[in-house]
């Protein structure tokens, strides 16, 4: 099992919920300072930040998966390094890359999805990194299945919901929260503004976040309409079509943005 699930930490659990369930996820568990989201494919965590804090506003990159020992030892098996340690909420599995990357795989409270989430919506945990190709590898070893390549980008899907992505960036870092949507952004930026939020669509391009608040490294990729490179061979295989270049971009708690980009085709 491998479920994409970062961790959104914060100072406003409160306008967080708000927000996540305006995009269509739905509350699995709330325990006031921890608190859980079913997205259509993958899912999000909320934990409580003290405000002004140095984790407040920072996005974790995490997954979720079956048995902890055994994912540990396939791991390992396929090249990457990862140990069970005693977090503070439990065991967990500690993953570290070969750039220095750390992230935590957690035990799955459950496999299901709750069927009241929308069904187009999908969470995308985004590493950023200098190293693209290695990145690629290490999600490969952990049983993430390669999607998309491009030259600085590479996109996997996982066995029970959510997409990882890797981009090229100057350092290694946690990208910040973002989703794929498989339906009309449109429609969806008016359901944010009925409900009082504030998003803005847009063409073409989609920007660099780190897990800072949606901070900005201040680079723009056009990652949805250069050529599309396959994944295994790393050869041109067309364009990624019209339409796929569509983000919308919401203002998010604690003055920080949300990236919502529209289904790129399976190629």
């Amino acid at each position: 099992m491998l479920r994409v699930r970062p961790v959104q930490f914060t100072s406003d659990v409160a306008g967080w919920k708000r927000l996540l369930g305006a995009l269509g996820l739905v509350c699995t568990e709330d325990h006031g300072g921890r608190v859980e989201f079913d997205a259509g494919s993958g899912r999000v965590a909320l934990r409580s930040a003290a405000p002004g804090a140095p984790d407040d506003g920072t996005v974790a990159f995490g997954v979720e998966v079956g048995d902890l020992a055994e994912f540990a030892r396939r791991t390992v098996a396929d090249g990457t390094r990862a140990e069970l340690f005693d977090a503070d909420h439990g065991q967990a599995v500690r993953v570290t890359a070969r750039d220095g990357f750390t992230f935590v795989a957690d035990k799955a409270i459950s496999r299901t999805t709750r069927p009241e989430a929308d069904p187009g919506l999908a969470v995308v945990g985004t590493w950023l990194t200098p190293d693209v190709s290695g990145a690629a590898q290490e999600l490969r070893n952990i049983g993430a299945r390669p999607r998309h390549a491009y030259t600085d980008l590479a996109e996997f899907s996982t066995k029970n919901g959510g997409i990882l992505s890797v981009r090229k960036a100057p350092a290694t870092a946690a990208g910040g929260l973002a989703f794929e949507y498989d339906g009309d952004l449109a429609a969806l930026e008016a359901r944010l503004a009925a409900a009082g939020l504030t998003a803005a669509l847009a063409a073409g391009s989609a920007a660099l976040a780190t897990g800072s608040g949606g901070a900005r490294f201040g680079q723009v990729l056009d990652a949805w309409s250069g050529p599309v490179l396959d994944a295994g061979s790393g050869s041109a295989a067309g364009s990624a079509g019209s339409g796929s270049g569509q983000v919308l971009t919401v203002q998010a708690p604690g003055g920080g943005t949300i990236t919502i980009s529209s289904r790129v085709p399976e190629k």
